[in-house]
């Protein structure tokens, strides 16, 4: 399959109808958003509460709307720089959340074996003791690093205080190994900064835009898309790269429908055009990076016939669309992505894109990567750490991730397992992550919880996790509770704070209260000596010269702009060892996985098997909200994607209900087919979060395929142990 144009992409039969659809102007009520800003946010009851949202990681400002102590609905609020007045379907449905009959209620104590599901309710008192003497227990005969706690979620901060207080350092979030470690390490390799969360992407101002597997628009990052879509709308070229004719694909000018796992070849391929026609930023790169000289002899023979050959994009589209890129340059951008484990080489695949963005002079430049100043808050005067902890045993015995600079989940979870690491880890303390299916290779995991020593579980609904812990502690909901004041790097510094909408229901606890009484059991007092979360908060806003009152009334407080781009006076800088954007990366090279990217070519599917490829919808935050009434009467289920003439050979029909048998012979759920030609031959696809088997979840249970059951196998990033998960592959069948 060549490279197509959108133009020639609408003449391919039984999809031309549904991509015309599509063909319109971009806005972002098509994209899901709530609607234009509002100036007067109105009230649908007795008041309105600001605060931010935790549906995912991108804490949109909210308000909050509450009439008779209920609430009633959740808008953006025009105040916060994140949300500008809109949120994403998520973001609404957050009362989907609060009000899901299927919370978690009481705290409870495991009866059965782990796994079995079957607990007794006991009190707060008991369920803290119990809790508190298990990890007394662990920290005295083994050490205090043999307990690691896994975190997703901003109410994780007070979990990972206590944990260092504790006295280890085996605090890790699935997020890193899992999602974005390869992009943070590659970016960080190169200018000496990662892109962050919220990334620092000036789509707004960009002329023309890569896409590389990234879904905006099925992936709803709210200020991203908001962005985006004004972007599209103002003409810039948009250029996706994707296996699948996905939504964002719908508005590209081209769409480049890659061979999965060549992603790596077009890259390079787009360097060699850029420099062999000088259409790259020759001032910008002779200015501020090394290596250049390296990289132009590594791509030389990197031509767009060299990349056809593996990535089946035709060469005149190859050079087609890196002269869209040049010609628009320095605002141009190559996304970075998010969820960037793919194939085990994605660190380089990473590193790939922060060099072209460098060639294109986008780094610090209006419509590329701005530079996000932050908001400075005191830190809280807490007493040092008595521990000095351990490094953490995420790595096998004899084996190291040389560049990796967080603690990695999966390698905590192997290490879980007697005998694999340089120490045993013997308890988890899990806070808002399922791990069942945020983890790959569900059987290691299971082998991993079953040795283990104790479990605890902090969650707001009875996730499969839940099911395998020894404890279960009930979270209040981010509408109940206060928690860390928001302040992050962005184009204006600010700070948000979360405050309770409601009381929380039934017996649940805000997380600040239940990781603070857990350290008064562990003689941990004077760790925590705040008496609640809003002290601790009020500290931290006097301290930075900020009204408590103005952040209650508004939610957020804004400060002053600064200058985010070179062109407007903003210093250049990069935190990197030459001072400069290391095009050649000496530090890959020292730790032996080259100092540039290279291609390896992936591995084949085996005769009539597909590739295995997964994401997003934009109304589900992964299994976060599966579970959730209001959201799931948009989609109630996935769907497996197949070729149309694939499905036709295989004598499969759209709708009907068929499962996937991977390499391994593990089965998913049934679930119904979707014959299209919206997707290469050679792969399938489905949304990522559905196929849960908790008892607890009364609606999601049963709903739809777990593609996390399928993923059985992985390769290691060998730069910083991200866990490439694209390397599964299945067979179709007809369901039974």
């Amino acid at each position: 399959m060549g490279g197509f144009t959108r133009r020639q992409f609408l003449k391919i039969g039984g999809a031309a109808a549904g991509a015309a659809a599509l063909g319109g102007g971009l806005t972002t009520r098509w994209f899901g958003l709530d609607g234009d800003p509002v100036d007067d946010p109105g009230t649908d009851g007795d008041r309105v509460v600001p605060s931010f949202c935790e549906l995912c990681f991108w804490k949109c400002g909210i308000l909050a709307h509450v009439k008779d102590g209920r609430v009633t609905k959740i808008t953006g609020n025009p105040a916060h720089p994140l949300s500008r007045g809109r949120l994403c379907p998520r973001g609404t449905g957050g009362i989907g959340l609060l009000y899901d009959p299927d919370r978690l209620k009481k705290p409870m104590i495991r009866r059965e074996k782990r796994g079995q599901q079957e607990f007794q309710e006991v009190s707060w008192e008991a369920a803290l003791d119990y809790t508190a003497e298990a990890m007394l227990r662990i920290r005295e005969k083994h050490g205090p690093e043999a307990m690691a706690l896994y975190s997703h979620g901003y109410g994780g901060s007070w979990f990972k205080h206590l944990l260092k207080a504790y006295g280890s350092a085996n605090i890790a979030a699935p997020s890193y190994a899992q999602c974005r470690g390869p992009r943070e390490v590659a970016f960080q390799l190169t200018f000496g900064s990662t892109v962050g969360s919220p990334e620092n992407l000036d789509l707004d101002h960009s002329r023309a835009i890569a896409l590389i597997g990234s879904h905006l628009g099925e992936n709803m990052h709210n200020t991203q898309v908001q962005d985006f879509s004004r972007a599209i709308d103002r003409g810039a070229s948009l250029i996706v790269v994707d296996p699948r004719y996905s939504t964002a694909a719908g508005k590209a000018r081209w769409w480049l429908p890659i061979k999965p796992g060549t992603d790596l070849a077009l890259l390079l391929a787009w360097m060699h055009v850029l420099i062999e026609e000088g259409l790259y930023d020759r001032d910008y790169v002779e200015k501020y990076t090394v290596g250049f000289d390296r990289l132009k002899a590594h791509v030389a023979d990197k031509t767009p016939e060299w990349a056809f050959t593996r990535t089946t994009i035709r060469p005149e589209v190859i050079v087609e669309t890196a002269r869209a890129l040049g010609g628009a340059r320095p605002a141009a951008l190559v996304h970075p992505g998010r969820h960037v484990v793919w194939y085990g080489d994605d660190t380089q695949r990473s590193r790939a894109i922060a060099i072209l963005n460098a060639l294109l002079g986008s780094w610090g430049r209006k419509g590329g990567f701005f530079i996000p100043q932050a908001l400075s808050l005191p830190s809280y005067p807490y007493t040092k750490y008595a521990y000095h902890p351990k490094a953490p045993p995420d790595a096998p015995k004899n084996s190291v991730y040389p560049l990796a600079d967080e603690v990695l989940a999966s390698g905590l979870c192997m290490a879980s397992i007697p005998g694999t690491a340089a120490y045993d880890v013997k308890g988890w303390l899990v806070y808002g992550t399922n791990l069942i299916q945020a983890l790959p290779q569900p059987d290691v995991v299971q082998k991993a919880i079953q040795a283990l020593d104790f479990i605890a579980v902090v969650d707001v609904l009875p996730m499969e996790i839940v099911g395998w812990a020894d404890v279960v502690l009930p979270e209040a909901t981010y509408l109940e509770r206060c928690d860390e004041i928001d302040a992050p790097p962005w184009r204006e510094p600010f700070a948000a704070v979360r405050q309770p909408v409601v009381e929380p229901m039934y017996d649940s606890k805000p997380g600040w209260w239940i990781a603070r009484e857990l350290a008064l059991r562990l003689g941990l007092k004077d760790y925590f000596p705040w008496k609640d979360s809003v002290e601790y908060a009020m500290h931290r806003v006097h301290g930075a010269g900020l009204s408590c009152d103005e952040m209650r009334r508004t939610g957020v407080i804004r400060g002053p702009r600064v200058p985010v781009y070179f062109e407007d006076g903003l210093e250049p800088s990069f935190a990197t060892p030459s001072g400069k954007i290391e095009i050649w990366s000496q530090r890959m090279e020292e730790a032996g996985i080259g100092g540039l990217p290279d291609y390896t070519p992936p591995e084949e599917p085996p005769p009539g098997m597909f590739r295995l490829l997964f994401g997003r919808a934009p109304m589900h935050t992964f299994g976060r909200t599966s579970n959730n009434r209001f959201l799931a009467s948009v989609e109630r289920g996935n769907e497996l994607w197949l070729n149309a003439r694939i499905a036709t050979e295989l004598g499969l029909r759209s709708g009907e209900m068929v499962v996937c048998v991977n390499q391994d012979g593990v089965r998913s759920e049934p679930l119904p087919l979707k014959a299209t030609e919206r997707i290469r031959p050679d792969c399938v696809y489905l949304v990522h979060g559905y196929g849960h088997d908790a008892k607890g979840l009364s609606f999601a249970r049963g709903r739809g395929a777990s593609d996390s059951r399928l993923v059985t196998r992985v390769r290691v990033d060998p730069a910083m142990g991200g866990t490439g998960m694209n390397v599964n592959f299945v067979r179709v069948e007809r369901a039974a």
